[in-house]
């Protein structure tokens, strides 16, 4: 029974632990006029503000600076809205594991073997996300600081376009039931806040399937003061000495005053400041601080090791790395069941948050472009790969026969551990901003985060043996065959040792995943201040997830749109 249980399941576990970083997109996208691609730029311009990377952030900040100021916006990637062929929520696997130039996620390794993917796509992480949406937990807004009241307006400002509440369905509704049933209590209902127990959360699809991605905040914006250039690659912020309109003199403070940037075509073009303006980083955690160590701004041995001019010797740049852990089983279901991303989660009073999603349809190609994507990746780190040719053949050979596609039923359920406490670091690979830089999370490096996922495998263990779900899973299917599953496939790049098929706490070492809420790099008070000033620089700000020493509530993109509409209002009022 085991051994053909294996083979049967192995496609569907393959396209499920990348289930969370599936889209889907609107279909009548807002038409809008500023929205350019970046060959079509001017060789040199100027404005009030420069956004550094169009994302989850980046589109609200600059919708509400261009209410008050003249706004760049430049991203890398391009548009969701002018690419069907890539938005269909039938296809919404093959994105993943698209390799034309210009795909909306980018994949890459951390040096701790595990897959992960960065945004390339005007409204950043919101393209690729699974779309649940739920605001920070309170202790997260106190602790950062912000003004409650503005931190409820700008929150508001967001739902109001792509914030729903979705509709539960069976399997969905079986796994409310279960984490009730196992005491992940109370029940709250539909709500957009953090809160401890069980809920239904919000969602940027809507009724229709539709995703509605940071991107669609752009038509909050003023069409007559904003530009957003895309396939935009910035290859460096430029400082001048901030006392150069003072003959004679030289304060060594340096400050920020315009960008180069590249477009698909590979021309230069410069965008410089007005006046009083700012440049503004919002390329992410994995993009800002790249930005900050390729201008200059960085720990100076590693930079010029590089060979690049060091601006300022910032030995936090790239610091303080952190990825949520992210483990799971895979459950196939007896039944058929929707298609769904997350909806539901259980917020547990240990700190493990507890997810999942329902009806992937998958087949032989997938699996095959997965497989490349890996080997390619490993290949290019350096990283041992676990996989060989002959062991692959074996392996779809006994899996799926001569059959062109497989179509398997069922859901994942995944727990995913907040904070975390376990820290790593970035460091520059090469001097090109279009690759990856090296990034270290240390999974686990702390106690606390593998005993949190060891309580959270519990309670998705409780979960699917409880009766409100067990008519989704196979009675003669044990949990144990679900965890043998799991480790005997090539799930990220990490070593598999025999102790984990009884050992939860190695089980999550072995095959931690992410959940793509990676943060870190640019912290507050160590890289800028409370206001995301840059420090001993002038004209320059981060703002994104780079700057959080945690994940904001259970899935942070409710709280980073919060905070573009949040910090363009304070730095409006500042002028």
């Amino acid at each position: 029974m085991g051994g053909r249980f294996l083979q049967f399941i192995w496609p569907f576990l393959a396209g499920s632990l990348l289930f969370f970083n599936a889209f889907s997109y609107s279909k009548k996208a807002p038409y809008l006029t500023f929205i350019k691609e970046a060959k079509s730029a001017p060789e040199v311009s100027l404005y009030d503000y420069i956004v550094i990377g169009g994302g989850t952030c980046g589109c609200p900040l600059a919708a509400t600076l261009s209410q008050g100021a003249t706004v760049l916006v430049l991203e890398r990637g391009g548009s969701p809205y002018t690419q069907p062929d890539k938005v269909n929520l039938k296809n919404f696997l093959n994105s993943l594991t698209d390799t034309t130039p210009s795909p909306f996620a980018q994949q890459f390794i951390s040096t701790d073997g595990v897959l992960n993917a960065r945004a390339r796509a005007l409204g950043g992480g919101s393209v690729i996300n699974a779309g649940f949406y739920s605001r920070a937990e309170p202790g997260f807004v106190r602790e950062a600081g912000w003004d409650e009241g503005l931190v409820e307006e700008s929150y508001e400002w967001v739902e109001k376009v792509v914030a729903f509440e979705p509709t539960v369905r069976q399997w969905q509704s079986a796994l409310r039931d279960g984490l009730k049933e196992v005491g992940v209590l109370p029940y709250n209902g539909f709500s957009y806040d953090h809160l401890i127990g069980t809920k239904v959360g919000g969602s940027i699809f809507d009724d229709n399937g539709n995703r509605h991605t940071a991107a669609d905040l752009l038509t909050y914006a003023d069409p007559n003061s904003i530009s957003v250039y895309l396939l935009a690659t910035v290859q460096k912020i430029l400082f001048r000495d901030s006392s150069v309109e003072v003959p004679g003199t030289k304060s060594g403070r340096q400050e920020a005053y315009g960008v180069t940037f590249k477009d698909e075509n590979g021309v230069t073009h410069q965008a410089y400041l007005k006046g009083k303006g700012e440049i503004i980083l919002s390329a992410g955690a994995i993009g800002s601080p790249q930005i900050l160590m390729l201008s200059g701004i960085g720990p100076a041995q590693h930079l010029q090791a590089h060979g690049i001019k060091v601006v300022l010797d910032q030995a936090m740049v790239g610091q303080g790395m952190a990825d949520n852990p992210m483990n799971a089983l895979v459950v196939p279901s007896p039944l058929p069941v929707e298609l769904s991303l997350v909806q539901m989660v259980g917020i547990t009073k240990f700190g493990s948050y507890i997810e999942g999603g329902s009806g992937l349809g998958l087949g032989i190609p997938w699996v095959h472009a997965l497989q490349r994507i890996l080997e390619t990746l490993s290949n290019k780190t350096g990283q041992p790969s676990m996989f060989s040719p002959q062991a692959n053949e074996t392996i779809w050979t006994k899996t799926f026969g001569s059959l062109g596609s497989v179509n398997l039923k069922g859901g994942i359920i995944v727990e995913k551990v907040m904070g975390p406490l376990s820290k790593g670091h970035l460091e520059l690979h090469t001097t090109d901003p279009n690759d990856n830089p090296l990034v270290t999370f240390n999974y686990f490096k702390e106690p606390e985060d593998l005993r949190i996922c060891v309580e959270g495998m519990k309670t998705i263990i409780d979960v699917i043996n409880s009766k409100a779900f067990s008519k989704f899973r196979y009675k003669n299917v044990p949990v144990r065959a679900l965890i043998d599953l799991v480790l005997s496939l090539p799930v990220n790049l990490r070593p598999k040792h025999p102790s984990a098929a009884f050992s939860l706490e190695q089980y999550c070492i072995d095959t931690v995943l992410t959940i793509y809420h990676y943060h870190g790099g640019c912290h507050v008070d160590k890289v800028v201040d409370r206001d995301y000033k840059v420090m001993d620089v002038d004209s320059l700000r981060v703002i994104d997830t780079s700057t959080f020493f945690s994940s904001p509530g259970t899935n942070p993109q409710a709280t980073v749109m919060m905070l573009g509409r949040y910090m363009g209002q304070k730095i409006l009022r500042e002028r």
